[in-house]
């Protein structure tokens, strides 16, 4: 009878075990935060179940405006780019889904699927009709709490939100993955552990060129001999040429080639479209 008890103490359900770890009532997620980092140092929960826990608790007090990438650093789609240049485009960022832009970064038109272009490589461009081809864009205030939009990715199935903020101007984006990796810890998938090409021609003469190439890289692939005393990419010569951190959009001439800013943040320019104007 004792061996009985005995043995039925020690194999309690997990259950059970948190429902004695949690035996008060939390009033707050800062109370709930230390029961579950008390259960874990009793080994009632691992550690990566505690990170999950406490990533949950973590999206319920955030609002989109937290995590979203801002609007500086969004990768979009001019309405009028060709087939090639968006094939390019995806090849360089490596994304699934892009807004598509009109005449103003605030003029959301859809998103493109990455996935969309797949049979026009086989039928040519003669088929190409971007608009066709765009979904609606979902739009969501700054303000939105991250544990209800993860519902609403859930529920209305769509992967990507265009945040706008209290003018209706667009502030950023946000992407499921996002508010999962707030839960999860980042996600990484096969291609993230490859690097992509830092310059990637896109037409006959035009090239989109990553901020941190090397200049010595820079002028080895256009044959050319930028000075590197002052600095070592081109991204930092580019800013000097301006002489402040531009936008995207800005446009700048250093010698026989011109340069506009694809990507940029609040600190730097990461990605750049440059051509000659001597060819």
């Amino acid at each position: 009878m004792n061996d009985e008890l005995i043995t039925g103490s020690q194999d309690k359900t997990l259950l059970q075990k948190l429902g004695e770890a949690f035996s008060s009532t939390p009033t707050n997620s800062d109370e709930v935060a230390a029961m579950l980092h008390s259960a874990e140092s009793r080994s009632i929960i691992d550690a990566s179940a505690l990170q999950i826990m406490e990533g949950a608790l973590k999206v319920s007090d955030l609002q989109a405006r937290e995590i979203m990438v801002p609007k500086s650093q969004m990768t979009v789609i001019e309405a009028d780019f060709s087939l090639e240049r968006i094939l390019q485009m995806v090849i360089q960022s490596q994304h699934s889904r892009f807004p598509v832009i009109g005449e103003s970064s605030d003029d959301i038109q859809g998103i493109l699927l990455a996935k969309e272009l797949l049979p026009l490589v086989l039928s040519g461009k003669e088929s190409f009709d971007l608009q066709s081809l765009l979904r609606p864009a979902t739009i969501i205030p700054e303000s939105k709490r991250l544990n209800i939009l993860l519902q609403e990715f859930r529920e209305q199935r769509y992967h990507m939100a265009i945040i706008v903020d209290e003018y209706g101007g667009v502030s950023g984006l946000l992407t499921i993955e996002d508010v999962l990796e707030e839960i999860v810890g980042e996600i990484e998938d096969e291609t993230d552990e490859h690097e992509p090409e830092q310059i990637v021609q896109i037409s006959n003469n035009c090239y989109s060129v990553e901020a941190i190439t090397e200049i010595d890289d820079f002028n080895e692939f256009f044959d050319v001999g930028f000075s590197d005393d002052d600095f070592d990419t081109i991204g930092g010569l580019v800013i000097s040429a301006f002489g402040h951190l531009p936008d995207v959009g800005d446009k700048t001439k250093i010698d026989n080639f011109d340069f506009k800013v694809l990507n940029c943040n609040r600190r730097k320019i990461t990605l750049l479209e440059v051509s000659r104007n001597n060819l």
